[in-house]
């Protein structure tokens, strides 16, 4: 499995090295994948890319939503519950 290994760059910035991956797609796919590329201009590679990123995002935004929703969770949420009064308090004669 291919690894991404930072880099840093001569002007002290970290930026992320590229590294080919090969994998195995069946033909019919393949060529689904080529039309799909050629029709955005971009390449099979690029296509793969973004999503992963986007795959990668999502999954990153959804764990950062689980993180808050379950410390609120800790927290617990003001309701401002009062207990129902009792018979005699409310039909009073």
């Amino acid at each position: 499995m291919a690894r991404v290994q930072p880099v840093l760059t001569a002007t002290g910035l970290l930026c992320q090295m590229k590294i080919n991956v090969t994998l195995e797609i069946g033909g019919d796919l393949l060529r689904k994948a080529r039309v799909l590329a050629a029709q955005e201009g971009r390449s099979i590679g690029a296509l793969l890319t973004e999503r992963l990123e986007a795959m990668v995002r999502q999954r990153k935004a959804f764990n950062k939503a689980r993180r808050r929703a379950l410390a609120r969770l800790e927290n617990g949420l003001d309701l401002q519950w009062m207990p129902p009064k009792p018979r005699h308090e409310l039909h009073e004669r």
